[in-house]
């Protein structure tokens, strides 16, 4: 059997970001079944805004580039998002749309980034609502694109509360829930494969 390959980000650059803290919670779940994961941090991979002008007189940027041949060495996604006004981070969204650019330098087939992988989502905030209402954007936008997004998917509300100085969730039930969104992603992507 194949080896899943799953790469994992959080759409927000913030150093002590709840969310970069919570996708490596799912990672660990990933890996301990079986997979292979990239964390990946947007902060290392700088991208401009998005903008046509830009990409017609330059190419696609390095750092998209970048993020793309990642994506496109994966077969699954673990996502964690964090709500601005109730909906996708400008981050998140702006790396997003460059991956769907094509990179005319290579025989790429439309949204190859996307088209048949999986993923899972998840979300922290300091709301009682941990990012909900935004999960519910940036799963249609992926749908849309042709990535496989599993039902299983997990907000955790008062970020501020819910993790302990070491980065790890304090509520056991939580840590757990959220590790299996990683062995979930593994498992299902593994059939996939």
């Amino acid at each position: 059997m194949t080896t899943p390959k799953i790469l994992a980000f959080a759409g927000s650059a913030r150093t002590e970001s709840f969310n970069k803290k919570l996708v490596k919670i799912a990672a660990d779940g990933a890996k301990a079944t079986g997979a292979e994961v990239t964390v990946v941090d947007f902060r290392d991979l700088p991208m401009p805004l998005f903008d046509e002008d830009l990409e017609a007189a330059n190419g696609l940027p390095d750092t998209v580039l970048q993020f793309k041949d990642l994506m496109k060495a994966h077969h699954g996604f673990l996502i964690a998002c964090p709500e601005y006004n109730g909906s996708i981070t400008p981050l998140l969204k702006n790396a997003i749309d460059w991956a769907s650019r094509p990179n005319p330098t290579q025989d790429e087939a439309p949204l190859a980034c996307f088209r048949d992988k999986t993923a899972v989502l998840m979300s922290t905030s300091p709301g009682a609502l941990g990012g909900l209402r935004g999960l519910v954007h940036v799963r249609a936008i992926l749908g849309n694109i042709g990535v496989i997004v599993l039902p299983d998917q997990k907000a955790v509300p008062r970020a501020y509360e819910a993790f302990d100085a070491s980065g790890n969730l304090t509520d056991e039930k939580t840590r757990i829930e959220v590790y299996n969104l990683g062995s979930k992603l593994a498992t299902v992507t593994a059939k996939l494969i």
